[in-house]
């Protein structure tokens, strides 16, 4: 529609960036609507085909401004699509695309960008790099303010076999890149990439899979692989008492990434516990609810995700290896994180394992940054542009 001030261009108020014109066109003209993303994706049931959406999407509409707000960017539709398209691309740069005509946030999404910026601030920031240290372990935010003990037991575990292993504790931004904040994204995760290689990094193990993911994708200069794979290389293996039978939650943000997936499987069974998959798994994987903030702005789309999983696990108690989706299906259904298991199993199977809330989570936070500080005494550490030695 017009917007109805003096002067105004209704056509150049309708033009859109290049990239999404090409990915609505993409999805129009390959789009079959045929309806199998629909079936399995509660966002595509209420609004339509990714076909129709690419076909009704008017830039100056507020319903197509902001529906896409309730996509998860979980990419299963790309998983399902026989047509090999992939959806989630063009809902990611409608979001862009609002951003781009009116660069305030939603109000319901200042919680989570206030968590991304504390993220990233000085006090709670720490890249932790010996000297001649090419990899470092990226922790992520989530996991180490939940799960803090367990974070060193997982950085020792591999620093046995990577002696020169560094830390790094930053937000990776995947916030800002999900809500369509790309100039703020790209400019924060640059500086931080850019700091890595000139530094010397040339590898990344990441224990968060968003971290994972937006270090594969926008990591110039840097591999990246998962703690779980590194862990799987050198865990030993035990026994465990009675017929252990659990279920594994794959996130959406290492759907493609089958290595990743088959060494969780690995560290679970090599415990001796049983593994019997879930109806989504792998490739098909169902977001936990968390995904692309949709719980702020639609809490009964989330919420239906996270039923989704409950019902398919039938009590089985969940093992992920996302600390968001821990945290997410854990109220729904027994869930715990891969490394509540791996440092302690029998605990973790019974729900005993220590899992911290906020606001303990950022005071933890902070307590690991100094034992990593204090692990590596003599070395180089870097706090957000400062260097001391």
């Amino acid at each position: 529609m017009n917007s109805g001030k003096t002067g105004a261009d209704p056509f150049a108020a309708r033009e859109v960036g290049a990239a999404l014109s090409e990915k609505i066109r993409e999805i129009s003209e390959g789009c079959a609507r045929c309806g199998a993303c629909r079936k399995e994706c509660a966002f595509l049931r209420k609004y339509g085909t990714p076909g129709e959406i690419a076909d009704a999407y008017d830039p100056v509409d507020d319903l197509s401004l902001s529906m896409v707000f309730e996509c998860s960017l979980c990419r299963l539709c790309a998983a399902v699509c026989p047509a090999k398209l992939n959806p989630a691309e063009m809902f990611l740069e409608m979001r862009r695309e609002r951003m781009r005509r009116d660069p305030r946030p939603f109000p319901e999404h200042r919680g989570l960008l206030a968590y991304e910026k504390t993220g990233n601030s000085k006090l709670f920031a720490c890249y932790a790099l010996p000297t001649g240290c090419d990899t470092v372990f990226f922790t992520g935010c989530a996991l180490p303010g939940t799960r803090p003990e367990q974070t060193f037991q997982l950085y020792r575990k591999m620093q046995r076999a990577i002696p020169g292993l560094g830390v790094v504790m930053e937000c990776c931004n995947k916030i800002s890149h999900d809500l369509g904040r790309q100039v703020h994204f790209q400019a924060v995760f640059e500086k931080m990439r850019t700091c890595l290689v000139s530094r010397g990094v040339k590898k990344i193990i990441a224990a968060c899979p968003n971290c994972y993911r937006m270090f594969d994708e926008y990591g110039r200069g840097l591999s990246v692989i998962t703690a779980y794979e590194v862990l799987a290389e050198h865990a030993g293996s035990e026994t465990l008492p009675g017929n252990q039978i659990i279920a594994v939650h794959d996130p959406c943000g290492l759907r493609f990434k089958e290595q990743a997936q088959a060494a969780v499987r690995r560290l679970v069974t090599r415990q001796g516990a049983q593994i019997e998959e879930l109806r989504h798994s792998g490739r098909r994987t169902s977001c936990c609810g968390e995904g692309g903030g949709v719980r702020c702005l639609s809490p009964e789309l989330a919420g239906h995700w996270g039923k989704e999983i409950r019902e398919e696990a039938k009590g089985r108690r969940i093992l992920t290896y996302c600390a968001g989706c821990a945290n997410s299906l854990n109220g729904l259904t027994p869930t715990s994180h891969i490394v509540d298991f791996v440092c302690d199993p029998e605990a973790t199977l019974a729900g005993r394992a220590k899992v911290s809330k906020p606001p303990v989570t950022y005071l933890n936070r902070l307590i690991l940054k100094w034992r990593f500080r204090k692990a590596m005494d003599a070395h180089v550490i870097r706090n957000r542009g400062r260097v001391t030695v």
